[in-house]
């Protein structure tokens, strides 16, 4: 009896440690699978996060371009209603005293004459003068006439009024160069760097530099003015304006000046597909 008893026992402990390491294996094999759903559910998490991140930040850049083109928009519009107004309104007023005064001028005495005749060549000039900035100023008129000839037309105007020596040197073959709208957009940016140079640069000469290759349009603009230090100045709307415009079409814009040594603008443009 006593000898079965320990033959049974012998028997059971293998039986308990096989039952032991089924359990194990068992036990081992769920917290794998745990894990496993655990890993991939922080990564689709994980994923997830980072797509959403990723379309707010498309989505935010979506709603700055917009809103920049609206107030681009509303600029342009803006500057239309101007200049329609300036050729309308005031540029009749002046062709109806161009004329008044051309019917006066056999009635003036030889006394005045000489004044007379400067006042009214004053006049005319004046009235050349302001159809000029009128078609300038109407996105419509640029847009009809294309970029290379807005600025060849506001660099004569430059001159005429000897505010400064303006020179417009093409290299390349404008022709590659389709993009209309845009060319409104690189035209407004050469006439804010216009201004900002005959307000505040006391320059006595402008370069403009446009070399048109078969994919980019690179742009240089540089005048001999007072310059400004690049880490001192004040970032006014004339710079802003020229940033956000940059920005809209996708080009590289770089600004350059030192203390008496002028500023220089240079901006890529890469040709994008007429939409």
């Amino acid at each position: 009896m006593i000898n079965l008893l320990i033959q049974l026992q012998t028997v059971e402990a293998p039986i308990s440690s096989n039952s032991e390491r089924y359990l194990l294996i068992y036990m081992i094999g769920i917290l794998l699978i745990v894990c496993t759903l655990i890993i991939l559910f922080f990564i689709v998490f994980q994923k997830r996060k980072n797509q959403l991140i990723l379309d707010k930040v498309k989505q935010q850049k979506a709603f700055e371009e917009e809103l920049t083109n609206t107030q681009i928009e509303i600029q342009e519009q803006t500057l239309k209603n101007i200049g329609q107004e300036l050729h309308d309104n005031v540029g009749q007023i002046l062709s109806v005293a161009n004329m008044n005064m051309s019917i006066l001028n056999m009635q003036v005495p030889e006394s005045i004459k000489e004044s007379f005749t400067e006042t009214k060549n004053a006049v005319k000039q004046s009235l050349s003068e302001l159809r000029l900035l009128s078609k300038t100023l109407n996105s419509d008129v640029v847009l009809n006439r294309g970029f290379v000839a807005s600025v060849t037309t506001e660099v004569e105007r430059l001159n005429k009024l000897k505010l400064l020596e303006a020179s417009f040197i093409i290299t390349g073959n404008s022709e590659v160069f389709n993009q209309p709208k845009d060319g409104i957009i690189l035209f407004r940016i050469v006439q804010e760097f216009i201004s900002n140079t005959v307000k505040y640069a006391k320059a006595n000469n402008l370069i403009i530099t446009a070399d048109f290759s078969d994919t980019t349009l690179h742009l240089t603009l540089k005048d001999d003015g007072i310059g400004f230090d690049n880490e001192t100045i004040e970032q006014g709307s004339g710079l802003i304006n020229i940033k956000s415009r940059s920005e809209l079409i996708k080009a590289k814009l770089n600004f350059t000046s030192k203390i008496n040594q002028g500023v220089m603008l240079t901006l890529t443009y890469p040709y994008r597909t007429v939409e």
